[in-house]
């Protein structure tokens, strides 16, 4: 388990390999990949980022991170695979949110968006993101090079989605 404070100076707790701080948690964060780029999505307020959003009553955690990638970025989910969870202790709020890895088959056009402004493909996600005003705050804790770092070790064992 990793502790740190993520942009806001909230303590934050992540577990890698399920659920480890809430069994029914209501948010849900997707890291993409398709066609070996990163698929983004630029929200029209806070910036670039991965899709993710709200569980919604009667959908599961995994169902609500397959639809917020396709209302966000238009990507058709090919495999998806839990990867942990983080729990943010909050000033106001606390919340757990399940992070998943996602393997995109194909982008399909919406006629919304909701509240982003649809994908964003890149080949690389730069060095100084956490400085960077395009990225959401979302992307600038210690949650994604920590996720990031259990993905390569997943496909390097290839143990792919």
């Amino acid at each position: 388990m990793k502790t740190f404070y993520d942009f806001y100076n909230n303590k934050v707790q992540l577990s890698f390999g399920g659920q480890a701080f809430e069994s029914d948690p209501k948010h849900v964060w997707v890291i993409c990949r398709l066609d070996g780029q990163w698929l983004l999505t630029k929200h029209k307020d806070r910036g670039l980022e991965f899709p993710g959003g709200k569980v919604e009553p009667g959908e599961t955690p995994q169902q609500a991170a397959i639809r917020e990638v396709k209302e966000e970025t238009g990507g058709l989910v090919k495999d998806i695979r839990l990867i942990g969870q983080y729990y943010v202790a909050g000033k106001r709020d606390q919340l757990a949110k399940n992070i998943y890895y996602a393997v995109i088959d194909r982008l399909e056009a919406q006629n919304t968006y909701y509240e982003t402004e649809g994908p964003v493909l890149l080949q690389s996600l730069p060095a100084d993101l956490k400085k960077n005003n395009q990225y959401s705050f979302i992307m600038k804790d210690d949650v994604l090079p920590y996720s990031l770092a259990y993905i390569s070790r997943l496909d390097h064992n290839h143990k792919r989605p």
